[in-house]
């Protein structure tokens, strides 16, 4: 009689007549989200992926040309320069793409490393656009991207030689530090959505029509990056810890669909890329000795300052 009475002093409890709905909707909720997650696959991407390369083309490899560009009488050296507001705009609209391509994900995905990784990029892309903007600047001056900080000839003569411990701090700053904390937790972001793009049904392993047109740029973009950005490592391991995956993934009869396919696909071609251009490059001494060691990966700027600009 006692357990009775208690019972019905609160209906909510055990999920009675009287339970509370948000208790049963979030129940529904994480039971239908369970359901999508084992049944549903996300079709093809075709705005994000589009928005997403041509952003990349305009704000990232646009933006040391448009400083080439653009007259200088615009954008004083001592002011930002056009590549700058164009840096500016890259670090707000790349998040933004990263998390709607995240929430489209078929997959739920860890939601506090998704945040953290994408709080890390935006700072890591912040350290680089100032240590970018001065390096730029820079090369209004005289400065050659093909040698080192200290052999540069407008560094190495700076009087006291404090202040070229000071240019090389911003070289870190810009090559080491923002590179890393730019790149690494947007690889981690795309690894993460590209671990969810499985599907069941081999017939839905394919791309459509629309996406092959953009594999060429969007895989030539991430040519530029890997050289450019000095990620190559960062690159090879998670293009194999993708490949590895996909052959797990087999074993359980999962196939990549039309985003996983155009992802992989692209970074296929990064990698084809890449081998030929370090093959292209592989005995020139110049960019041999700033490049040294077992992983010779050229940046195009230093192959433009070097055999470009230098005959102009």
């Amino acid at each position: 009689m006692e357990a009775a009475a208690r019972r019905r002093q609160h209906p909510g409890a055990a999920g009675g007549p009287g339970a509370q709905p948000g208790a049963s909707f979030l129940q529904a909720r994480h039971s239908s989200v369970k359901a999508d997650e084992a049944a549903s696959t996300a079709p093809f991407h075709l705005d994000l992926w589009f928005y997403f390369t041509l952003q990349n083309w305009i704000l990232d490899f646009g933006r040391p040309i448009a400083m080439l560009v653009f007259p200088l009488e615009w954008f004083p050296l001592n002011k930002p320069s056009v590549g700058d507001y164009f840096h500016m705009a890259y670090n707000i609209i790349t998040p933004f793409l990263l998390l709607k391509l995240i929430e489209r994900s078929p997959r739920t995905l860890p939601r506090s490393m998704i945040y953290v990784s994408i709080i890390t990029f935006i700072m890591g892309a912040s350290i680089h656009l100032v240590g970018d903007s001065v390096n730029h600047r820079l090369i209004f001056s005289g400065y050659q991207n093909h040698l080192s900080v200290r052999e540069n000839p407008i560094i190495k003569n700076l009087k006291p030689e404090t202040l070229i411990d000071s240019f090389e701090l911003l070289y870190y700053y810009d090559e080491y530090l923002g590179h890393s904390m730019w790149y690494i937790p947007f690889f981690l972001i795309l690894f993460m959505y590209f671990s969810g793009c499985f599907t069941p049904t081999k017939a839905e392993s394919s791309m459509p029509g629309p996406a092959l047109p953009l594999v060429v740029p969007s895989g030539l973009y991430y040519w530029y990056l890997v050289t450019e950005g000095q990620i190559f490592i960062l690159f090879i391991f998670t293009f194999f810890a993708m490949l590895a995956l996909v052959l797990h993934q087999k074993r359980k009869r999962l196939f990549l669909d039309s985003n996983g396919l155009f992802l992989f696909s692209s970074f296929a071609l990064t990698l084809l890329l890449v081998a030929l251009w370090v093959a292209w490059l592989w005995n020139d001494p110049v960019l041999r000795k700033k490049y040294p060691g077992v992983i010779y990966v050229p940046e195009p700027w230093a192959f433009y300052t070097l055999h470009v600009s230098s005959r102009h």
